[in-house]
């Protein structure tokens, strides 16, 4: 297929801004320079009025009308790096920040006490479902893949780069079905976790659960990490506090960081799903990592900084699709440069996404999220009193930008918006590229 060229692009693109605009490329260039390198930004149409709350009168009026294509752009808030780099990098900062908070205290609501709680960061991970392509270690230093001398095996040594890391090595004996059914009961199985912890810190601190749960609880903020073999685990960082009438209390005498570390692994071990269909339930892998959160350890900043880095990505480490998945895709995947690997995850999903056939597992929705290889988690959550919400902190910026706007104490915004569809026209989205290009020259 032969490329359009740009010259095609701009001319209809800049005709029409100039056109619509009234303004030239004037106010268009504003809004972009607004969206901060924002890739799909919303549009939207409407108007608004600013009201002088004590005279009643109308102040300020506003109508996209006048702007380009009628339309205002405003950043599209993807979480995701791979959709929109701009929006997760403010997503992962947020992240770091709610994170951080709930390590250190003394800001954004959190008392400082709870830097002297027992913190650990804790990572859960999934069973095997069969043998897969291994890269380098954790120290970078590349392993014998499976160097087995019965069964599936690869005496190779694969560089972090090898697009086989991570896939099947006998494909024809790897369990796709419970792989796919673990990745859709994965929040479930996080849920029987959080419950069980609570069980086993009361049983450690030689507690019944009535009295555990008066005196202490388990604060945490977790994220979801795919790994190459497109199989999530968590990365949390767990708090153990106290209780009172007022919320977060430094917890009881008997709290520490080896009683919280020894409980999540008793905890993880203890959680079984059974799950029609399956011949054995599902249970968490037996690789359960926990460190603790200390001045010598690993500090609050490095957790921070490690976990919220997560919180942007998705499932793309495992080469799947980056959008739903819909009937034509499933025999164009390898056209669409799927692996193998994934390919059949997808494919799977699918299958047994067909309610007519698979009625119990109609209520997961698998076709809905084949291209997440059935996980439809969210990607970070927290307990309440964990720390701030990512709402807070999107509302505290937006608040800091109204002051410098209007007076919130003695305006008000009236409006009305309709949304017009997403992302750059193909014209303006070459313009966008060439102001990017020229501004990185400077």
């Amino acid at each position: 297929m032969t490329p359009t060229p740009l010259n095609d692009l701009l001319g209809p693109v800049l005709r029409d801004l100039a056109r619509r605009s009234g303004h030239d490329l004037n106010r268009w260039l504003e809004q972009v320079d607004r969206l901060g390198g924002c890739r799909e930004p919303m549009r939207l149409t409407g108007h608004t009025e600013t009201v002088d709350t004590r005279t009643g009168q109308i102040i300020a009026t506003y109508d996209t009308k006048g702007e380009p294509h009628g339309h205002l752009l405003l950043r599209c808030g993807n979480r995701r790096a791979s959709r929109c780099p701009s929006c997760a990098e403010v997503y992962r900062r947020d992240t770091f920040h709610l994170i951080r908070a709930g390590l250190l205290g003394g800001d954004k609501g959190v008392p400082e006490t709870v830097s002297t709680h027992p913190r650990v960061l804790a990572t859960l991970t999934a069973p095997s479902f069969g043998p897969v392509h291994r890269g380098p270690g954790k120290d970078g230093k590349t392993v014998v893949c499976h160097p087995r001398r019965t069964g599936p095996s690869c005496h190779r040594w694969h560089k972090a780069d090898d697009p086989r890391i991570g896939q099947a090595i006998d494909s024809g004996t790897y369990d796709y079905t419970g792989h796919v059914l673990w990745n859709a009961h994965a929040g479930d199985l996080w849920r029987r976790f959080a419950i069980y912890l609570r069980r086993h810190l009361a049983a450690a601190a030689g507690l019944t659960r009535a009295v555990f749960n008066d005196t202490a609880r388990v604060s945490f903020a977790k994220v979801a990490e795919y790994q190459a073999r497109g199989l999530v685990h968590f990365h949390a960082v767990m708090r153990l506090d106290g209780r009172s009438p007022g919320g977060l209390a430094a917890p009881p005498g008997w709290a520490s960081v080896d009683l919280l570390d020894g409980a999540i692994r008793s905890a993880a071990l203890a959680v079984s799903l059974d799950v029609p269909g399956l011949g054995e339930p599902l249970l968490w892998g037996r690789q359960v990592d926990v460190s603790p959160i200390a001045a010598g350890a690993i500090t609050e900043r490095a957790v921070a900084g490690y976990v919220a880095k997560y919180a942007t990505k998705s499932a793309e480490t495992s080469g799947t699709l980056d959008r739903p998945v819909k009937a034509h895709d499933i025999a164009q995947l390898y056209a669409q440069g799927v692996p193998d690997h994934t390919a059949r995850l997808i494919r799977t999903a699918w299958r047994l996404g067909n309610h007519l056939v698979h009625p119990e597992y109609a209520h997961l929705r698998l076709r809905q999220w084949a291209h997440m290889l059935g996980f439809r988690g969210h990607f970070s959550t927290k307990s309440r009193l964990y720390s701030t919400t990512l709402t807070e902190l999107r509302q505290a910026r937006a608040d800091f930008r109204i002051r410098f706007t209007r007076d919130p104490a003695t305006t008000l915004v009236l409006g009305s918006w309709t949304y017009a569809g997403q992302g750059f026209t193909e014209g303006e989205r070459a313009l966008v590229a060439g102001l990017t290009a020229k501004e990185v020259g400077r």
